[in-house]
């Protein structure tokens, strides 16, 4: 199985565009890199590509990511698997139309958000006993939440490539802990996971339009109840975060929070890195 970060960002990627805080300012002069928003790309052998997410900046990440180039008369392109309603994961939606046997899986409720707005086939992402992927890839859906702003839940994502072995867990946007998570942790080779905020009422480290923004409902990094310490029962798999907010120390490689991070295991990569499990 192969992995394509293709965005790393959460809402307003960074910089943000109406945000003068230390980490977009430092990313606009080139101090920190720019990261687009949250999306990632997955394929079993490498000729079916399967879409997490369709972010705002997709069309970029299209562009930047050679392997999801069309030919003389194809795309290797697929479908998409929607975590969740939020704009900045299904807006991306959009740039697919025209895309021949398009097949977006998205659980009831945030089908029931987007079906108007959306072209192609729908699958229920929840159905029980899961689904099969072109490609050779094996997906379960897993509730992990409630988003707080569009209502319907967040899903976690098992995949699995049934010729490697390899075990992806998905899970971009978390609300709390929970046994769930602990089991798919367990059995997985990489989770990507939730790094929206190091803690519960970050708002971000400047001057920025709105400022005192939160990210609700999402379950933070740091702290005794946080992902980090969770994560630390799961040391097998390797530990990533992503859909991190801009207000986040750990977009900072030399932030204590990073350091703290990089000491139990986990990691924080750019945009463009290719996994293979």
């Amino acid at each position: 199985m192969r992995v394509v970060l293709l965005g790393t960002a959460a809402g307003g990627g960074l910089p943000r565009w109406n945000c003068a805080c230390a980490f977009c300012t430092a990313a606009r002069d080139g101090t920190l890199p720019a990261r687009t928003r949250e999306c990632a790309a997955v394929t079993g052998n490498g000729r079916d590509w399967w879409l997490l997410n369709a972010s705002p900046d997709l069309r970029t990440q299209l562009a930047a990511t050679p392997a999801l180039w069309p030919g003389p008369r194809h795309t290797p392109l697929r479908g998409v698997l929607l975590t969740d309603a939020e704009s900045d994961h299904v807006t991306g939606l959009t740039e697919l139309r025209g895309a021949a046997g398009l097949k977006i899986y998205a659980a009831p409720p945030v089908r029931a958000v987007l079906d108007r707005h959306a072209h192609g086939e729908w699958a229920d992402s929840a159905a029980e006993g899961g689904f099969v992927l072109a490609g050779g890839l094996v997906v379960t859906a897993h509730p992990v939440g409630t988003a707080i702003r569009t209502g319907p839940s967040w899903t976690a994502y098992r995949i699995e490539d049934l010729a490697s072995g390899g075990v992806l867990v998905y899970a971009p946007c978390v609300g709390a802990w929970s046994p769930v998570l602990d089991e798919l942790c367990a059995g997985a080779d990489c989770v990507l996971l939730d790094g929206t905020c190091f803690t519960a009422d970050e708002t971000g480290t400047g001057v920025r339009s709105g400022a005192g923004r939160a990210a609700p409902g999402h379950l933070p990094v740091g702290g005794p109840d946080g992902s980090l310490a969770a994560l630390a029962r799961h040391p097998g798999p390797r530990r990533i975060y992503t859909h991190l907010g801009d207000g986040n120390p750990l977009l900072d490689p030399v932030s204590p929070a990073r350091a703290r991070v990089t000491e139990h295991g986990a990691e924080i990569l750019p945009d463009g890195t290719e996994l293979v499990l």
